[in-house]
């Protein structure tokens, strides 16, 4: 599978191209600013992007009106075209936001329903109740997702329902070539829907990726061979950024080895799941670490760590937005890209990530940890890498058997001596490719 071996970059479409929140009505080819970025993403070795809603919604995206159009506020279809072209040409894969579990008050179909009520075809494509009302005061209840009412639960037990939905799925390759979906709220979809999408979509399109979007619980439950591909690791989300801010390593290394670590109980050897610090949802990482130096850092570990790597397109500068602010204080417009030192470490973290395979496939041992220091390898194949975290303002020293003499860091190119212990700089991190 190609995304195995990629590193992600997110795009939050309506807010990077500065569209205004509520959909005004008028066309606007405000997503060809896509094209201008293409080289920066390049340069930060990205080889994949995930694109947050970009179909017409009411406000936020996620609210969708028409599975089959590009939002007016972003372009057209044709534009969206271009800008899939031109990825896929510099070699950048697509990933599509897929909002199934609701859609919008303004989806055709609902409208349909709010107009001919117990007359509309469309009647059961919702969970409804003609005996009821709604906080809109519809004359009619209907499920809304976790309480929220501008988004309307569809009945993903409807075939027609299901029919619409892949008819769009099929529509999005033909016209856009786009090589996945990232599925919102993925632990809210039905099973047997989840099950004929994997069958569905990989008739289409062979390693055609489905990414969900999973919380908590056993991500097993969803990512196996018969649904999804991969999830958002958002078990290891909290414990990448408070390992750091209460200076214990321990956190975010006692869950990966409970992901990924040797011993027989392990949850999730072998799985690729979808790694972050920050995206459209959460307080961007620069404004939640407590401690700027430890910046690279975290971001070390998430390239380092077993999986896929995803930056939210700002952050890779240190751009910030506290969620208080609310969710468009995230979702900002940047005129152009800016590449600094973190941009730059961040391209030389990608061109380890893409270019090892002990970091897309190997396997998690903890060799070193303490509350302020952690080195773990990755091994697959005969070729095995030590990442090296020292998160102190003071120099370190580790003593630990490496299993051979020398290596070199994928990050620098610098050969590293292992005689005499191994001295981490403050704030630093490295790579070692260990030599055979």
């Amino acid at each position: 599978m190609w995304a195995y071996e990629s590193n992600f970059y997110q795009i939050y479409p309506l807010g990077f191209t500065g569209a205004p929140f509520e959909n005004d009505g008028i066309l606007t080819s405000r997503i060809l600013k896509v094209n201008d970025w293409i080289p920066h993403i390049k340069k930060l070795n990205c080889n994949a992007i995930y694109f947050s809603p970009v179909f017409e919604s009411d406000t936020h995206g996620y609210n969708t009106r028409d599975y089959t159009k590009i939002d007016c506020r972003l372009g057209t279809n044709e534009d969206f075209a271009n800008v899939t072209k031109n990825l896929h040409e510099a070699g950048i894969k697509v990933v599509l936001d897929g909002v199934f579990n609701h859609v919008g008050r303004g989806f055709w179909a609902f409208q349909d329903v709010l107009d001919k009520r117990w007359d509309s075809p469309y009647k059961d494509w919702f969970n409804i109740s003609f005996d009821g009302n709604s906080n809109y005061n519809d004359g009619l209840w209907y499920e809304g997702w976790e309480g929220n009412y501008d988004l309307v639960k569809l009945n993903l037990r409807n075939e027609a329902v299901i029919q619409h939905i892949f008819s769009a799925i099929k529509g999005w390759i033909d016209e856009f070539d786009i090589d996945g979906l990232r599925l919102d709220v993925a632990y809210c979809l039905d099973h047997d829907f989840l099950r004929r999408l994997r069958s569905y979509c990989d008739s289409l399109k062979p390693d055609f990726l489905l990414l969900g979007e999973l919380l908590h619980g056993d991500y097993n439950v969803f990512v196996n061979d018969s649904m999804l591909h991969s999830c958002t690791n958002y078990n290891c989300y909290k414990g990448l950024y408070s390992s750091f801010n209460s200076m214990n390593m321990f956190e975010i290394i006692h869950s990966l080895l409970r992901q990924f670590g040797p011993e027989q109980w392990t949850l999730y050897k072998g799985k690729h799941f979808l790694n972050f610090v920050d995206n459209h949802d959460v307080t961007r990482v620069a404004s939640i670490l407590t401690n700027p130096r430890h910046l690279p850092l975290i971001y070390a570990i998430c390239y380092g760590m077993p999986g896929m790597p995803c930056v939210y397109y700002g952050s890779e500068w240190g751009a910030k937005a506290d969620k208080s602010q609310g969710d468009p204080a995230l979702r900002a417009c940047f005129d152009k890209p800016v590449y600094n030192e973190l941009s730059e470490w961040i391209s030389k973290l990608g061109n380890a990530h893409m270019n090892s395979k002990a970091l897309c496939y190997g396997d998690f041992r903890s060799v070193v940890l303490t509350n302020r220091q952690c080195i773990f390898e990755r091994k697959v194949d005969g070729e095995r890498v030590l990442v090296a975290i020292n998160a102190d303002e003071n120099e370190y020293t580790a003593h630990f058997d490496a299993g051979c003499g020398t290596a070199v860091d994928l990050i620098t190119g610098e050969p590293h001596d292992f005689g005499g212990g191994s001295t981490l700089p403050p704030y630093s991190a490295y790579f070692w490719k260990m030599e055979r």
